[in-house]
C-alpha cells in the first residue's frame, strides 16, 4: 500500500502524457450536447471518486448530479429515462455487473456514457461509449490508492475539458509535483492518538467531504478502526452525542468557503473535550497536521489524500496490521 500510494505522482504524470486528444474530444461533444443532468456509478473507493467529481460537475458545470443506487436497475429493473443524461463510472477493475449493467442500460436508453476504468479491457471499459483509461498500473494492494488518485484526476480532466477551463487545466498539469510534495508531509502526530484508538470520526465539507468519506473507508481496511465520515454541516446533529473526553476527530480544513466553518468546528470540539486532528494549510495557526495544497483549491483534495495514505498505511503497521491484506477483503469485488 505505501509503495503504491507513493507510486501515485508518477502514475499521474503518466495518465497526463496520454490521451489529450480523447479528452478533449469528450469535452467538445459534452459541451454540444443537450445534457440536462448527470449521474454516477460507482462502489467503495471509486464512489468517493464519483462524489468528487459530481462536486465539481455541479460547482463549475451547473447540472446537477446523482449517485446511482445500482440496484434500481440490477434488481428492480426500474423504468428510468436516461436521454439527454452523462453517466460516469469509475472502477479499477471494471468487473462487478453492478457497475456494467447500469452502464450498458444508459447507453441504450440514449445517454452519454463515460468509464474511468484502471483496466482497459474490461466489462465495463467495452460497455462505456467512451473508456477512459486510468493508467495507474496493476494495484496489489487490495486497498486503493494510485488508482483512487487516478480517478480523482481523471474526473478532473474530464470536467476541464468540458468547461474548458485554461486555470484548471494548468493546476492539472502540475498535480504530479504537487503529489510529489504531499508525498514528504509528516502527519507523526496523527499515529500517536490514532495507534491506541478505538474509533474516529471524520469530518470535511463541500469539495473536502468525498476526502473525509474515503479516509473513514481506509481507517476500516487498513487499521480495523471504527470510523464515521460527516459532512461539518452535520456533525453537530446526532453524531455530537458520541463526543467526550479523548474523542478522536479527524477535520480536513481544505482551502474554500467551507474552511473557516471548519476551523471554528475544530476549536469547539476541542472545548468539549475532543482530541482534534484538524488537517489544514500552512497559513491556518491552529492546524495540527500540514494538509498539502495544490495549484487551485479544487484540486487540494487529490494533495491531501496522498499525504493521508502515507499517513494511513503506517498507522495500519503501528497497529499491528498488514495493511496489504486487510481480513475478509479482496481486491476485486462483485456484486449483483
Amino acid at each position: 500500500m505505501l509503495q503504491e500510494a507513493l507510486s501515485a505522482a508518477d502514475c499521474v504524470a503518466g495518465q497526463l502524457a496520454l490521451d489529450a486528444d480523447r479528452y478533449a474530444a469528450l469535452g467538445a461533444r459534452l459541451r454540444a450536447g443537450p445534457l440536462h443532468s448527470a449521474v454516477t456509478v460507482a462502489r467503495g473507493s471509486s464512489d468517493h471518486a464519483s462524489g468528487y467529481l459530481a462536486y465539481l460537475i455541479m460547482a463549475r458545470m451547473g447540472r446537477l448530479v446523482t449517485s446511482l443506487p445500482m440496484s434500481l436497475i440490477t434488481l428492480y429493473k426500474s423504468p428510468l429515462q436516461v436521454r439527454d443524461t452523462l453517466a460516469v463510472s469509475i472502477s479499477q477493475s471494471g468487473q462487478s455487473p453492478d457497475v456494467v449493467e447500469p452502464i450498458k442500460y444508459f447507453r441504450a436508453g440514449g445517454a452519454t456514457t463515460v468509464a474511468l476504468v484502471n483496466d482497459a479491457e474490461s466489462p465495463l471499459a467495452e460497455a462505456a461509449e467512451w473508456t477512459m483509461p486510468l493508467h495507474a498500473g496493476k494495484e496489489q494492494s487490495v486497498a486503493a490508492t494510485k488508482s483512487f488518485i487516478a480517478s480523482l484526476v481523471a474526473g478532473a480532466r474530464l470536467v476541464a475539458e468540458w468547461q474548458d477551463d485554461a486555470a484548471l487545466k494548468d493546476g492539472i498539469a502540475a498535480l504530479p509535483e504537487s503529489l510529489g510534495a504531499a508525498a514528504q508531509a509528516d502527519w507523526s502526530a496523527a499515529l500517536e492518538v490514532l495507534a491506541p484508538a478505538r474509533n474516529i470520526m471524520v469530518v470535511g465539507r463541500g469539495i473536502g467531504f468525498p476526502l473525509a468519506l474515503e479516509s473513514a473507508l481506509k481507517f476500516k481496511e487498513t487499521s480495523s478502526l471504527q470510523a464515521e465520515a460527516f459532512s461539518g454541516a452535520e456533525i453537530k446533529h446526532g453524531p455530537m452525542a458520541l463526543i467526550e473526553d479523548g474523542y478522536p476527530l479527524l477535520i480536513f480544513a481544505t482551502r474554500g468557503p467551507a474552511q473557516a466553518g471548519l476551523v471554528a468546528l475544530a476549536e469547539e470540539m476541542r472545548g468539549r473535550g475532543a482530541r482534534v486532528l484538524l488537517a489544514a494549510p500552512e497559513d491556518v495557526a491552529s492546524r495540527d497536521l500540514l494538509l498539502p495544497t495544490a495549484r487551485i483549491p479544487d484540486l487540494d483534495p487529490i494533495a491531501a489524500v496522498q499525504a493521508f495514505y502515507v499517513m494511513a498505511a503506517q498507522l495500519s503497521k503501528a497497529r499491528g496490521l498488514d495493511p496489504d491484506r486487510p481480513r475478509h477483503l479482496s481486491k476485486v469485488t462483485k456484486t449483483n
